[in-house]
């Protein structure tokens, strides 16, 4: 009788003391609720808590037009207007020759109707036409502020941001053609002065 006593003391006491643990800590809590009384720390000046701006990780355009190409929300050829598609057919395609030896490379993207890869030496876009008033046909990349000009006589790359030719007077065989035309009938350019 006493080992069964032992046993079962034993195992009362086992399963007592993580109640009593409990109880204890629950207890060790409530006695500190006196602490937290005491003032809270003074606010500091508005000048130290005012927080720096979080700086915005900016995506590479290199990676944004690869992605935008490769895994498009919509065609990308849907975003044209019909307008802007009819301008598509008219853009002359190939290596074009400059002045300066310099040259211009127009190539139309199969998977997008209406968009075109322009490169220049290292610098490559990604344009789509847009419309225009004077009947010059445009085509931009917007995000890299590049834009080709083609006129009926030449062509010109720019640089809209930095305010400047990046090719200039690039023409086609077509447009040779057209230029000699234009000089042999004393027919002013698009972007030519007007002579009074």
């Amino acid at each position: 009788m006493t080992m069964k006593f032992i046993a079962l003391a034993t195992l009362t006491a086992a399963l007592a003391l993580p109640f009593g643990a409990v109880q204890a800590q629950t207890a060790n809590n409530t006695t500190k609720k006196p602490a937290a009384t005491t003032k809270a720390p003074a606010k500091k000046p508005a000048a130290t808590q005012a927080k720096k701006p979080v700086a915005k990780r900016k995506v590479p355009a290199k990676t944004a037009k690869a992605v935008e190409a490769a895994t498009p929300v919509e065609s990308l050829s849907s975003r044209l207007s019909e307008k802007e598609l009819a301008i598509a057919d008219l853009i002359h395609t190939g290596k074009i020759q400059c002045e300066l030896g310099a040259d211009v490379t127009v190539k139309a993207d199969e998977a997008n109707r209406g968009f075109f890869h322009v490169t220049t030496g290292k610098r490559k876009y990604y344009m789509h036409p847009v419309e225009s008033r004077t009947g010059a046909l445009r085509m931009e990349d917007g995000r890299l502020g590049a834009m080709w000009l083609q006129l009926g006589n030449k062509s010109m790359l720019m640089d809209q941001r930095a305010g400047q030719r990046l090719a200039d007077e690039c023409a086609t065989n077509e447009q040779r053609l057209i230029a000699e035309q234009m000089k042999a009938n004393n027919t002013p350019g698009l972007l030519d002065d007007l002579k009074k």
